[in-house]
């Protein structure tokens, strides 16, 4: 009998093998009914997306594509005898993992986001659906760029994504407007690490990627006023706000959370500061945020005196998580490098 650490599991002829005290079953026939026993014990543990995690832990015990195990058979044996141990424990581990509240994407070691799949390291902020707008202005700007400039010689726009974490924000710019100039960032060198791994195995030219704190005022400054697109995902959870989802607060670094000051917002306004000398006149800077910051980063964006069309973007659930805006081409601007923001816009 296999260790299944206290799960019962359906073994090819619809039996149940179990083991342990106070097992969980997870007895079903046939792969659907696996699959949906699987959701209901997801779902009890008050996992958020149980149909779609069960989904995804079944096909990977199994070694497919989330998507894949569909085109298996509906009913009958999952899995064959000589395959069924190792199956059962693997599901039995995994299931019991996403019951914990340990996130999805670090069970089974990558995230998707928009058009890539990304390896998900343990000491790097797993990237989320919600972001996935904030990547799209970069995208959609970086395009419109690249074909205004009729197939010339001239090199394509410069694109730097700050506090890159895993680098999914770069890369997707990078994959799906070829011809743009990534340059990825971020304060931790695991994140880093990742983003040069990322970037290579999905094939991506990101020129440059380099550890860097956005507080520090002479962090890139040899691209001062050369930079067409700044976007950035930065940490902006004030340290009072714990994040009540286990996923989040539990295994996610604080270095990706967190993001300084008592309003959280220490980091995000250094990234402004960054923008406003990064960006040429014109230059497009997206950042996210918290629901709760939207006011104070228009303050602080319309503090620098930097920056003009300033405007909070939705995320996918219809929450204002987003700052757009321009880089000014006035003269009449606060220096950024002596700049603080502080309080603007609380």
């Amino acid at each position: 009998m296999p260790d299944t650490g206290g799960v019962a599991v359906p073994v090819p002829d619809g039996a149940a093998v179990v083991a342990g005290p106070a097992a969980v079953d997870l007895s079903a026939r046939g792969l659907r009914g696996l699959v949906a026993r699987v959701a209901d014990l997801l779902e009890d543990a008050g996992v958020p997306s149980p149909r779609v995690d069960a989904e995804a832990l079944v096909a990977w015990s199994l070694g497919l594509p989330r998507l894949e195990w569909v085109r298996l058979p509906a009913t009958g044996p999952v899995v064959d005898d000589a395959a069924a141990p190792a199956f059962l424990t693997e599901l039995a581990d995994v299931v019991e993992r996403r019951r914990a509240r340990e996130p999805l994407q670090r069970i089974v070691g990558s995230a998707v986001f928009r058009h890539v799949t990304v390896r998900v390291l343990d000491d790097v902020f797993v990237p989320r659906p919600e972001t996935e707008v904030v990547a799209q202005l970069a995208v959609d700007e970086a395009a419109r760029l690249l074909a205004g400039r009729g197939g010339t010689d001239a090199p394509g726009p410069l694109v730097v994504d700050l506090c890159c974490g895993s680098g999914v924000i770069g890369i997707s710019v990078d994959v799906e407007v070829p011809g743009a100039r990534v340059v990825a960032v971020d304060a931790s060198e695991a994140a880093v690490r990742a983003t040069a791994a990322n970037a290579a195995a999905v094939g991506s030219g990101t020129q440059r990627t380099l550890v860097g704190d956005v507080r520090d005022d002479a962090l890139l400054a040899e691209l001062d006023g050369t930079v067409d697109v700044v976007v950035a995902n930065p940490p902006y959870i004030p340290p009072d706000a714990v994040p009540r989802d286990p996923e989040v607060r539990d295994h996610d670094p604080d270095l990706a959370l967190y993001g300084g000051g008592a309003d959280g917002l220490e980091v995000p306004r250094a990234v402004v500061r960054a923008a406003s000398r990064l960006l040429v006149p014109g230059g497009l800077f997206v950042m996210e945020h918290a629901e709760v910051q939207a006011a104070a980063v228009r303050g602080a964006l319309t503090g620098t005196g930097a920056f003009g069309d300033v405007r909070t973007v939705d995320d996918l659930t219809g929450r204002a998580r987003a700052v757009v805006a321009r880089r000014t081409t006035g003269t009449n601007q606060t220096n950024p490098r002596t700049a603080t923001t502080d309080g603007v816009g609380d």
